[in-house]
């Protein structure tokens, strides 16, 4: 079992004295989220909302995820790096492929791109990419992206991207994994037939049990049950040894955790006040899950 933290609602400030915080404790990975803006005029319906609206405040910082991890791959030795989600179809195929090459030959091999196709049409329009074919580019997108970090010459031709032969570099040393992020039927469906693993969100113990029963059936029509694939999600259960045990059980093959939730962290700015949560979880939790 793999412990991950999110960035997420941190303070932009505190991000990377967390992630050496986190790698000197031994945690696995730290996963950043990714919005572009907040438009003054929102009306796209945020999912799983009974107002349509999201449950953060307009001027919450959305740092860029790939910047992000390129400081803290700079500051860590041993931490992985990915996305919960990074809205890729939301970009020009090359970006993608640019900044996720860089940040993987930076960090020496350190990062996965967890892709999801998002809900906000405004950041697509803003953006000059086209909301209504998120879903497919992304399908179509996920095989590019690994023509494209081949190195040497390379060129890709599809419905939706035309790449004519070119050098993209630096290349990926080591093939990159993409994660799939998402719960539809669709997202499922692509993480079974096209990913590498799945980032879902967090959930109770039966609804985290029943999302990757939908996933492993789908994997196992698409006859990729028996590849090594990662299953990351968060779980809204008090932290013990025998849930993540339990968890792993279930073929969930990493969680992403909060060491200081519910606990009072004290004021200020100083990272150190994080300290004594992250140590204590992977003392009497992290330590008693791993062999």
């Amino acid at each position: 079992m793999e412990f991950w933290s999110g960035t997420a609602f941190m303070k932009t400030s505190e991000i990377i004295g967390l992630a050496k915080l986190f790698d000197e404790a031994g945690y696995d990975g730290m996963l950043c989220s990714d919005h572009m803006i907040y438009p003054r005029e929102l009306t796209s319906p945020y999912p799983d909302s009974p107002s349509g609206n999201p449950p953060w405040a307009p001027e919450t910082a959305w740092p860029d995820c790939w910047v992000q991890i390129g400081a803290m791959a700079a500051v860590t030795t041993r931490l992985r790096f990915s996305n919960a989600i990074y809205v890729a179809p939301a970009r020009p195929l090359l970006e993608v492929a640019k900044l996720v090459a860089t940040a993987s030959v930076l960090s020496e091999g350190r990062v996965a791109l967890a892709a999801g196709i998002g809900w906000m049409r405004e950041e697509y329009e803003l953006m000059g990419q086209d909301f209504s074919t998120r879903g497919r580019r992304l399908d179509e997108m996920i095989p590019a992206l690994r023509a494209l970090w081949r190195g040497g010459w390379v060129s890709w031709r599809g419905e939706h991207y035309q790449v004519p032969e070119l050098m993209l570099e630096p290349h990926p040393e080591t093939p990159v994994p993409i994660w799939v992020g998402g719960e539809s039927d669709a997202a499922l469906r692509r993480a079974a037939r096209l990913g590498d693993g799945w980032v879902g969100y967090a959930y109770t113990w039966d609804q985290a049990v029943h999302h990757v029963n939908r996933l492993n059936a789908f994997r196992r029509e698409y006859g990729s049950d028996n590849d090594d694939f990662t299953v990351i999600l968060a779980l809204l259960e008090p932290a013990t040894p025998d849930l993540y045990k339990r968890a792993e059980d279930a073929g969930i093959t990493a969680v992403m955790v909060s060491p200081w939730m519910g606990r009072d962290v004290g004021p200020g700015d100083d990272v150190e006040k994080y300290r004594e949560p992250i140590e204590r979880f992977a003392e009497t939790i992290i330590a008693k899950v791993r062999p």
